[in-house]
C-alpha cells in the first residue's frame, strides 16, 4: 500500500488548479478571438454595403478605418467643406472612424426634399447632449415630439413676441452700458462672454419672467461658463474614437469634467424652476397667470398637463428648459457675436446701419415691435451674417425610407446624412461669390431658392424660437464704432471654441 504525503497531494492540487485557470485562459482567449473576428467581420460587411450604397456620390479618397477624420483638423473643419463643397456641390460621403459613413448634403434641392420628410434624428452624437440637456424637443422624435412641439408652440405666439421686444432691447442696453464702462481700459474686449450673459438675461425675462438683471450676477457668469464647456466637450467626444463608449468615457478626466459641468448647469436650472414655483404659490399669483391671454415659456411648462393627466415632473420642467435656455443662448450667442464681428469688418455696411436705426429712433427711443419691419438695411446685414457664419453648422438625419433626389441619385434606408447649413451657405453655385460679405443678396425683391438659406433649419423641425433671434438682431447696433482686433483674427469652427483668438473689438 502506497501513502502519499501531503507536501505530494498539495503540488498535485496546485498542478491541478493551474491546469484549470489556465484552461480557463485559454477558453477565454478563444472567446475574445472569436467575438473580435465576428465584429471585424460585420464591420467590413457593414462597410461593403457602404461602399455600394453611396457609389453614386463620389468623394476624395479615405483611410479603410480613420476614414476622412485626418484630414479633418478640429480648427479648419470648416474650411474643409468648402474646399468639398466646390468639388462636389451637390452632396459627398463623409467617412468617419471604423468603417461608418454619412453623406454630406449642400444643394437647397436636396435639404428641400430632406426637411420635408420626417426621418428622426441620427442617434449617433446627439445622444451625447442627453446627459447634458436631457430628452427635450432637439433630440426627441416621432409622436412624442409632435406633442412636446404643440405644447410649447403657444409660448412663441406673435402676441408674446411683441412684449419681449422691449424687454430685449432693454437687456440689450445694460449690455452696451457694461461696454461704456470697459472702455476706459484702452484694451479690445471679448464680446461673446458678454453677448452669452445677455442672451441668457434675455431669455430669463422673456420665458421665465426674470425680473431685474443677471448679466451682473457671478452665479451666471460660472453657468455660461458650463454651458461653453459643454459645447466643447460634446464636440470633442463626437471626434474621439475612444469616447464613444459612456463607462469609458465616465472614467476619463474629460468625461469628469462633463460630469461636473453637467451638474454646476442643472443646479442653476432647478433654483429658476423652485423660485418660479414659489412664486405661483404666492396669494392670488396663479390665478393671476391662468388669466393671462398668453403665458410665457415657463408658466406653460408648470402649469401643463400632459395628454396622461400627469403634471410634469422636476425632472421633465428641467429637460424642456436645459434644452430651450442652453441651447437657445449658445447659438443665440454665436449668431449675435458673428454678427458684431461681420459689422465690424465691413465699416460701411456697419454705419449705414447704423444711420438707419439713428433715422428711425432718434436720440434715446426705445425699439418696438412695429420698428422691426421698417429696418431693411440692418435685417439684409443680419441676414447676410448668419448665411457667412450660421449659428449651428449642420444638422444630422438617419433615412428611415429610401430616398431619391431631383437629379435622379438615391440612399438606402439606413443611411444617415448632414444636412450641411454652413456646405449650403457657401456653395458658390447657391450663392455667388460665397466669401464675400454682401447684403443685397437679401434687398427686398430678390430671387433665391426657398432652401438656399436654413439658418435656423426648416421644415416641421425649424428653430422654435426663429423669431426670438430675428428679432434680437435689430436691437444690437450699438452706440458706438465696432472695429476689430487685427492681432486675433477668429476662424469659424463647429463648436463654440475659437481658434487663433475669438471675437474682439
Amino acid at each position: 500500500m502506497v501513502c502519499s504525503s501531503p507536501r505530494a497531494r498539495q503540488n498535485t492540487n496546485a498542478s491541478r488548479l493551474l491546469g484549470s485557470v489556465s484552461g480557463i485562459l485559454q477558453v477565454t482567449s478563444l472567446l475574445i478571438l472569436l467575438l473580435l473576428l465576428i465584429k471585424a467581420a460585420q464591420l467590413y460587411l457593414h462597410r461593403q454595403w457602404l461602399l455600394k450604397a453611396l457609389q453614386q456620390f463620389p468623394c476624395p479618397p479615405s483611410h479603410w478605418f480613420f476614414g476622412h477624420f485626418q484630414k479633418f483638423q478640429q480648427d479648419q473643419e470648416l474650411q474643409r467643406i468648402r474646399k468639398w463643397v466646390e468639388m462636389f456641390p451637390s452632396a459627398c460621403p463623409l467617412w468617419l472612424w471604423g468603417g461608418k459613413a454619412r453623406v454630406q448634403l449642400h444643394d437647397p434641392d436636396y435639404m428641400k426634399v430632406i426637411l420635408g420628410r420626417s426621418d428622426p434624428k441620427s442617434h449617433g452624437s446627439y445622444r451625447f447632449l442627453a446627459p447634458w440637456i436631457g430628452y427635450g424637443l432637439l433630440l426627441l422624435n416621432g409622436q412624442t415630439w409632435f406633442q412636446h412641439r404643440r405644447m410649447l408652440t403657444p409660448a412663441f405666439h406673435y402676441d408674446i413676441l411683441k412684449a419681449y421686444v422691449a424687454l430685449m432691447a432693454d437687456s440689450v442696453r445694460v449690455m452696451l452700458d457694461k461696454w461704456e464702462k470697459l472702455l476706459g481700459q484702452d484694451s479690445p474686449l471679448e464680446v461673446f462672454q458678454h453677448v452669452s450673459l445677455m442672451t441668457l438675461d434675455t431669455i430669463m425675462k422673456c420665458a421665465f419672467s426674470h425680473q431685474g438683471s443677471i448679466q451682473v450676477d457671478r452665479d451666471s457668469q460660472s453657468y455660461i461658463q458650463a454651458i461653453s464647456d459643454l459645447n466643447n466637450l460634446v464636440f470633442s467626444r463626437v471626434r474621439n474614437v475612444f469616447h464613444q463608449n459612456d463607462t469609458i468615457y465616465s472614467l476619463t478626466s474629460t468625461g469628469r469634467w462633463t460630469h461636473r459641468a453637467c451638474q454646476l448647469a442643472h443646479q442653476h436650472t432647478d433654483q429658476v424652476i423652485q423660485l418660479r414655483k414659489a412664486q405661483l404659490q404666492k396669494e392670488g399669483e396663479l390665478e393671476k397667470v391662468k388669466r393671462k391671454k398668453h403665458l410665457d415659456f415657463l408658466d406653460i411648462l408648470l402649469l401643463a398637463k400632459m395628454e396622461n393627466g400627469n403634471i410634469l415632473s422636476d425632472k421633465d420642467l428641467r429637460v424642456k428648459w436645459t434644452h430651450s435656455c442652453s441651447r437657445a443662448d449658445t447659438t443665440a450667442a454665436s449668431g449675435i457675436s458673428w454678427i458684431l464681428y461681420a459689422l465690424a469688418t465691413h465699416p460701411k455696411h456697419q454705419e449705414r446701419c447704423r444711420e438707419e436705426i439713428h433715422g428711425l429712433l432718434g436720440d434715446g427711443a426705445s425699439i418696438t415691435w412695429n420698428h422691426l419691419d421698417q429696418m431693411p438695411y440692418t435685417t439684409m446685414c443680419i441676414k447676410e451674417a448668419l448665411r457667412l457664419y450660421p449659428p449651428v453648422p449642420g444638422i444630422s438625419r438617419e433615412l428611415s425610407t429610401p430616398v431619391t433626389f431631383p437629379d435622379g441619385r438615391s440612399l438606402p434606408k439606413g443611411i444617415a446624412v448632414m444636412l450641411s447649413i454652413y456646405g449650403l451657405h457657401h456653395n458658390p453655385k447657391v450663392w455667388p461669390n460665397p466669401e464675400v460679405f454682401d447684403p443685397s443678396r437679401f434687398a427686398p425683391g430678390s430671387a433665391q431658392h426657398s432652401h438656399a438659406f436654413l439658418p435656423f433649419s426648416g421644415g416641421s423641425r425649424n428653430c422654435i424660437g426663429k423669431q426670438c433671434h430675428e428679432q434680437l438682431g435689430p436691437t444690437l447696433t450699438p452706440r458706438f464704432e465696432l472695429l476689430p482686433d487685427p492681432t486675433r483674427i477668429p476662424i469659424p469652427t463647429t463648436c463654440l471654441k475659437k481658434s487663433n483668438g475669438s471675437r474682439r473689438f
